[in-house]
C-alpha cells in the first residue's frame, strides 16, 4: 500500500509522455541492451532452436497457470466478477485435466484468459500512471506499474503456500517462460533494440501505447496524431478517393 501511495502521488498523465527521469532511464536502458546482447538474446535463440516447440509451449502454459490465482485476486479487488470466476475455472481445469497447467485445456474448452495485474487494479482505483521508468532487467514500466509489480509478488496465494524447493521451481519456470517469449518474438525485439535510430524512445513509445491500450484508454486517446485527418485542417489524405461515396 505504501508503494501504491508513491504512485498515487505522481500527477496523472492523460496524454503524451511523462519522462522526467530520462537520463537515468537511458542508463538503465543501455544496461538492459547489453544484458540482452550478452545473455538473454543468445539464451532465447538457443532455447528456440534447441528445444522443441511443444516443450516451450508447455513451460509457458505452466507459468501462465501459476499466475491464475494472482489474476483472481486482482479481479476481485477490481470488482470484476466475470474475470475472477473465469480465472478460477481456468486454474481448476488446467491444473487437473491440463496436467498441472502444461496443457491449456481451458482455452480449448472456450475459457479465455483474463490477464491482469495490480497495476491495472491501481488504474481501476483511479491512480495515475505517473512517470515513465525503465527498470534494470525488468525493462519499461511506469511508477504505477512498479508499485503494482511489487505488490503482485505478495498477492499470489502460491507465493507463500508452496514449500521448498517447489517455490524455486516455480520461479525457474517463470524465468524460462520469459526467455521463451523473447525467442518467440526475437525478430521484433531485435528490430527495436538494435535497428532503431533511438531504441530507448522506440521502446518507451511502444510500451506506453500498448499499456494504455490494455487499460482501456486506447492509443488514439493518449496520443494526438498530427497527421490524422481532422487534427490538421491543411492535411489531406493522399490515398483518399475523391469519387468514393
Amino acid at each position: 500500500m505504501a508503494l501504491a501511495g508513491v504512485a498515487a502521488c505522481a500527477a496523472p498523465v492523460s496524454s503524451g509522455i511523462n519522462d522526467p527521469y530520462e537520463d537515468e532511464n537511458r542508463v538503465r536502458h543501455e544496461f538492459n541492451r547489453n544484458l540482452d546482447r550478452a545473455l538473454v538474446g543468445p539464451a532465447s535463440r538457443g532455447l528456440a532452436q534447441g528445444v522443441p516447440g511443444p516443450v516451450t509451449s508447455g513451460v509457458s502454459n505452466f507459468a501462465d497457470n501459476l499466475s491464475e490465482p494472482r489474476h483472481f485476486v486482482n479481479h476481485a479487488l477490481q470488482g470484476n466478477v466475470e474475470g475472477a470466476i473465469m480465472n478460477t475455472l481456468r486454474f481448476a481445469v488446467n491444473t487437473t485435466v491440463g496436467l498441472g497447467g502444461l496443457i491449456d485445456m481451458a482455452s480449448a474448452l472456450g475459457m479465455p484468459e483474463f490477464d491482469t495485474d495490480f497495476g491495472e487494479t491501481l488504474h481501476t482505483w483511479g491512480v495515475g500512471e505517473g512517470a515513465y521508468v525503465e527498470l534494470p532487467v525488468f525493462g519499461p514500466s511506469t511508477q504505477r506499474d512498479v508499485a503494482g509489480r511489487a505488490v503482485d509478488f505478495f498477492l499470489n496465494p502460491l507465493t507463500g503456500s508452496l514449500p521448498k524447493p517447489e517455490k524455486y521451481y516455480a520461479t525457474g519456470v517463470n524465468i524460462a517462460a520469459r526467455v521463451a517469449d523473447r525467442g518467440q518474438f526475437s525478430g521484433t525485439v531485435d528490430s527495436v533494440l538494435y535497428d532503431s535510430a533511438d531504441s530507448y524512445a522506440q521502446t518507451r513509445l511502444m510500451y506506453l501505447q500498448n499499456r494504455r491500450f490494455e487499460l482501456g484508454g486506447g492509443s488514439d486517446a493518449d496520443y494526438d496524431d498530427p497527421y490524422a485527418t481532422g487534427n490538421d485542417p491543411m492535411y489531406e489524405d493522399p490515398y483518399d478517393d475523391p469519387y468514393a461515396e
